[in-house]
C-alpha cells in the first residue's frame, strides 16, 4: 500500500472504470434535479505513483438524476497523452495536450470540458468518453486556467491563462457561442501562481500571491513559497481595452487557490473573498501535496476566510480575516457570480490542532451567522455545487449537491442539502467509494448542454 497520503484514505484512487444504473434512492429528490452532476478527481493509473498530488490523472465522475430517478453512475479517466506517460515538456517546448484534466469539469457552449490549468481544456462527450483536446477552433494558444467564470447576464466565458516565462498572463473572453471574441496580454504580470481569479460586473480581478515559480522544486510543480514575491490584486476594467488600465494593488503575504466571488459595493469600490493560507499553512499543505516528512496535517489546516475591499479612488486596501473555522473550495449560486452575495458555501476541515472537523459550512455575509451541515466521523464531502429550486426567489431558495466520501462503510452517497437550512432532502447511494475530488458542476438539462435527455 502506498505512503503518500494523497492515494490513501478518501484518496486513495479507484482502480477501473465502471456504469451502474438504477441507483437507490433515499428520500425524495427534487423533480427539478434533471441532468448530470459531474465531478473530477486526482486518480493515477494502478501502479503509478506521481510525485504530486495534482500530477495524478483525471478522472471524471458523473450522476445522471432525472424527475426524481438516480439514473446512472459511471466514472472514466480522461484519455490525454499524459495518461500514457507523454512527458509534458518535450525537445519542442510544452505540450500543452500532455493534460492530467483532473482539476474541473464544466459545460460551455454546448461542450463538456476536463480542465487543468497548464494546459488545454479536454472535450468529453455527455457519457463521459475522452473526445479531445479542444483549443477553440485554433484561437486558444495559451493554457487555460481550471477556473473560468460564466457571466450569468452576458453567458460569456472568461478565462486566463498563466505561464512562467513571458508572456506571463493572458486574458481570454469567450462568447456564449465558443468563439474566442477577445484574447489580451496583461501587463504587469509576475510568474507568481495564478490558480484563480474573480470577476465582477465591470473589472476582472487577478490574484498573484507569495507563491511563484521556482525551478528548484522536484515535485513535478514547480512552484515554492518565496518572501521576496509580492503579493498582489490586480484590477481591470472589462472590455477590449481593459488591459491597458490594470492596476496592481499589494496586499499582505499569502496564498489563495480559489475566489468565492468578487463585486462592486454601493460606492465602487472591489470587494474580494476567499480562503487563504499564510506560510505555515501553504507549507502544510503542501508537504501533504508531495507527501513530505512530518507532513501533520492533511490540506487545508490553516485555510481561513478573508476579505479584501479595495478603494479604486485612494488605493487603499483594507483586508482581514473573517471567520477561524478552515475552509475551502468556496461556491456561491452562480447566478450571483460578479454581483453582491449574500450566502457563501464551503467545506470545513479539521484544523492543525484538530477543530473544526468535516463538513459544508453556510455563511450568511449580512447577519454574519455560520450555519454547519457536520458530515460525520471519517466523512469527507465533495464542493458544494448549489442547483437552484424551481420558482426560486431568494437567493438561496435551491439545493447543494455533494459526494461524501465514507471511509468506515468504504462507501459514497450522493447528498442533496436544502441550501437554505443545510438539511438533508434526499441521499443517493453510490456503487463505489468515490474518490475525493476537486471541482464540479451541476449540468442541468434545460442548459445548451443538457445533452440528449436519453443519455
Amino acid at each position: 500500500m502506498s505512503t503518500k497520503p494523497y492515494l490513501t484514505g478518501h484518496y486513495e484512487p479507484v482502480a477501473d472504470e465502471i456504469t451502474a444504473t438504477a441507483l437507490p434512492v433515499e428520500g425524495a429528490l427534487p423533480p427539478e434535479l434533471t441532468g448530470r452532476l459531474v465531478r473530477n478527481s486526482h486518480n493515477p493509473k494502478p501502479g503509478v505513483t506521481p510525485t504530486h498530488w495534482f500530477k495524478g490523472s483525471g478522472m471524471v465522475h458523473g450522476i445522471r438524476l432525472r424527475e426524481g430517478r438516480a439514473e446512472w453512475y459511471r466514472n472514466r479517466w480522461v484519455r490525454t497523452p499524459a495518461l500514457d506517460g507523454a512527458p509534458y515538456l518535450t525537445e519542442h517546448g510544452p505540450d500543452l495536450t500532455a493534460s492530467t484534466a483532473g482539476t474541473h469539469v464544466i459545460e460551455h457552449a454546448g461542450r463538456l470540458l476536463a480542465l487543468c490549468e497548464s494546459n488545454l481544456p479536454f472535450e468529453l462527450t455527455a457519457d463521459l468518453d475522452t473526445v479531445g483536446a479542444y483549443d477553440f477552433d485554433g484561437r486558444l494558444r495559451t493554457a487555460m486556467t481550471a477556473h473560468p467564470k460564466a457571466d450569468p447576464v452576458t453567458g460569456e466565458l472568461h478565462f486566463f491563462g498563466s505561464s512562467p516565462f513571458p508572456p506571463y498572463l493572458t486574458y481570454h473572453v469567450s462568447d456564449a457561442t465558443g468563439r474566442i471574441s477577445h484574447s489580451a496580454e496583461i501587463p504587469g504580470a509576475t510568474a507568481a501562481l495564478k490558480h484563480d481569479f474573480a470577476l465582477t460586473r465591470n473589472h476582472v480581478v487577478f490574484v498573484e500571491g507569495t507563491v511563484t515559480f521556482d525551478p528548484g522544486e522536484h515535485s513535478g510543480i514547480p512552484y515554492s513559497w518565496n518572501d521576496a514575491q509580492p503579493a498582489r490584486i490586480g484590477v481591470m476594467p472589462r472590455g477590449r481595452d481593459g488591459a491597458g488600465a490594470v492596476r496592481w494593488f499589494p496586499v499582505e503575504p499569502g496564498s489563495m487557490l480559489h475566489a468565492a466571488n468578487a463585486y462592486e459595493d454601493a460606492v465602487g469600490r472591489i470587494v474580494l473573498e476567499g480562503p487563504t493560507v499564510d506560510r505555515a499553512g501553504f507549507q502544510l499543505s503542501w508537504n501533504w501535496w508531495v507527501g513530505a516528512p512530518g507532513r501533520g496535517s492533511e490540506p487545508n489546516a490553516r485555510s481561513y476566510q478573508r476579505r479584501w475591499v479595495i478603494d479604486l479612488v485612494t488605493g487603499a486596501v483594507d483586508e482581514r480575516i473573517v471567520d477561524d473555522l478552515a475552509v475551502e473550495f468556496p461556491t456561491i449560486n452562480e447566478d450571483r457570480l460578479g454581483a453582491e452575495h449574500r450566502y457563501q458555501y464551503a467545506v470545513s476541515f479539521p484544523d492543525q490542532d484538530g477543530y473544526g472537523g468535516y463538513g459544508i459550512v453556510k455563511y450568511d455575509r449580512v447577519t454574519g451567522a455560520r450555519r454547519i451541515h457536520r458530515a460525520g466521523d471519517a466523512r469527507l464531502p465533495s464542493e458544494a455545487v448549489f442547483v437552484p429550486a424551481a420558482g426560486a426567489t431568494a437567493e438561496d431558495d435551491g439545493y447543494l449537491l455533494t459526494v461524501v466520501s465514507d471511509l468506515k462503510q468504504d462507501a459514497s452517497r450522493l447528498l442533496v442539502l436544502d441550501a437554505t437550512g443545510l438539511g438533508q432532502v434526499a441521499a443517493v447511494d453510490l456503487p463505489r467509494r468515490v474518490t475525493a475530488g476537486i471541482h464540479g458542476s451541476w449540468i442541468p438539462d434545460s442548459t445548451p448542454d443538457g445533452g440528449d435527455p436519453q443519455a
